[in-house]
């Protein structure tokens, strides 16, 4: 029979999820499907990890796949400001953007966020922190932060999923869609992996991170118009916590921007993690570097990730596969992610086991092999990480130490941006598309909002 359904979601991630909690909320008559390639939150496993050993290679990666997208199981930082974590003021307006997070930011508190913000009520100490970095050559960039921790993270999405059954929203994992079903410029539903096809008056994609590159398919094949994002490549930064102490008690995440001297290319730094640990994700075979803060579990390190933006001209349109190309070096040399002391990269030596073991910082990432990032990172891009490192250090002592470990390589995934109008809807009628994988959003606050305002327009049409 034919399955008909008011709207399919593809993918489960922040997009696809408050998409679906907007849709319920205001019409519990709406039969809604949700379509996600992953596995339910209970069964994201991931063995590399449980097992200390080298990724294995699971497909899908559950690191960065199933129900709550890549944000599961990171250290759930909500970013409550719309100067970061995406494009999306410039298609609803940034006051409108500054309603819609806070908005989103209490359905967070309804499911179990907590209290707590940082970045706010300490404004002395952030300014002394702004004139610090300013002499440095760097901009602090404050924001208020919700930090929600690895393990809470999950706790919340879970329930976000049995509330939405509750409400009779048909959930289905393990579902991979193959491609958008169109009639007459109008998307009539989506046809799965396996060959199966579900009907629908609008689809809503929002595959994450992770899905561009299949989104970014099927919009040549349906002739979608779309513009080339500037591609983030770096490492992910390792040191004692202490050295950064004073900057992530009072504003949680440090986010510094900097422009290198020598080729005036931005740098930035992202997703800091006091106490945190550093990870693996699998992206599409390419295994890459993260990191995550728990809730419940610390470490005596703090990682963040230190990411050169380059924007390519014509008549190169594909960064995306630049991106992986550098990610399948650092996997070809190593099997993985390659770990190396700062001291070994500005020696010109590669790092080796013994040498780590000798260093002030133990690897939360012991897969990491010891190696040497300068036959990975392109030159110009390794010059401005260790300019960034030695501006950081005029704040924070310690950060340009020798025994500072750099892992690599990290690369942001969201290069490509679909073409759509104010309401994040394509030419193609009631076709609309959301989230990070959709090059709109960069992190949970904004992705979750772009979800909200796909629903709430399909509410006002129909």
């Amino acid at each position: 029979m034919r399955q008909q359904y008011d709207v399919i979601i593809v993918g489960a991630g922040p997009a696809g999820i408050f998409s679906s909690l907007e849709l319920v909320k205001r019409n519990q008559g709406l039969k809604v499907l949700m379509l996600e390639k992953g596995r339910d939150i209970t069964k994201r496993t991931c063995p590399s990890r449980d097992k200390n050993i080298p990724c294995v290679s699971c497909d899908p990666c559950s690191t960065v796949c199933g129900w709550g997208g890549a944000g599961a199981f990171s250290d759930g930082k909500l970013t409550l400001s719309s100067e970061v974590g995406g494009n999306l003021g410039s298609y609803i307006g940034p006051s409108q953007l500054d309603e819609y997070i806070k908005y989103v930011d209490n359905i967070y508190l309804e499911f179990g966020a907590p209290e707590k913000i940082y970045g706010v009520g300490r404004e002395e100490e952030i300014e002394k922190i702004k004139r610090e970095a300013l002499q440095a050559e760097l901009k602090l960039v404050p924001m208020p932060i919700r930090h929600l921790g690895t393990g809470r993270c999950m706790e919340i999405l879970q329930n976000m999923q049995e509330y939405l059954v509750d409400k009779g929203v048909e959930i289905v994992h393990n579902c991979a869609v193959d491609r958008v079903l169109v009639k007459e410029n109008r998307a009539v539903g989506v046809k799965t992996a396996d060959g199966k096809e579900y009907y629908s008056k609008n689809v809503i994609l929002a595959p994450g991170r992770e899905g561009a590159d299949w989104l970014a398919e099927e919009a040549k094949r349906l002739n979608l118009s779309a513009a080339v994002n500037p591609v983030d490549i770096g490492v992910r930064v390792e040191l004692p916590a202490s050295v950064m102490e004073h900057l992530t008690s009072v504003v949680y995440e440090s986010k510094f921007l900097y422009t290198s001297k020598s080729f005036d290319d931005q740098v930035r730094t992202f997703c800091m993690n006091p106490y945190g640990e550093v990870v693996t994700e699998n992206n599409d075979g390419l295994i890459t570097v993260n990191g995550h803060s728990h809730a419940y579990r610390k470490t005596d390190n703090t990682n963040f990730a230190v990411l050169v933006t380059k924007t390519f001209t014509q008549p190169f349109k594909e960064p995306i596969k630049y991106g992986r190309y550098i990610s399948s070096l650092a996997n070809m040399l190593s099997g993985g992610v390659i770990v190396q002391r700062l001291g070994d990269l500005l020696n010109g030596q590669r790092s080796t086991e013994s040498r780590i073991k000798k260093g002030l910082v133990r690897p939360t990432l012991t897969e990491a092999v010891p190696g040497d990032l300068s036959l990975v990172l392109p030159y110009r891009h390794l010059v401005a990480i260790v300019e960034m490192l030695k501006a950081m250090d005029r704040i924070a002592p310690g950060v340009y130490s020798r025994f500072t470990l750099l892992y690599g390589v990290e690369v942001k995934f969201y290069s490509f941006r679909l073409a759509l109008n104010n309401n994040l809807e394509t030419r193609i009628h009631n076709l609309y598309a959301a989230g990070d994988g959709a090059g709109v959003t960069r992190g949970l606050v904004q992705a979750s909002v772009a979800g909200v305002v796909t629903a709430r327009n399909i509410m006002q049409k129909s």
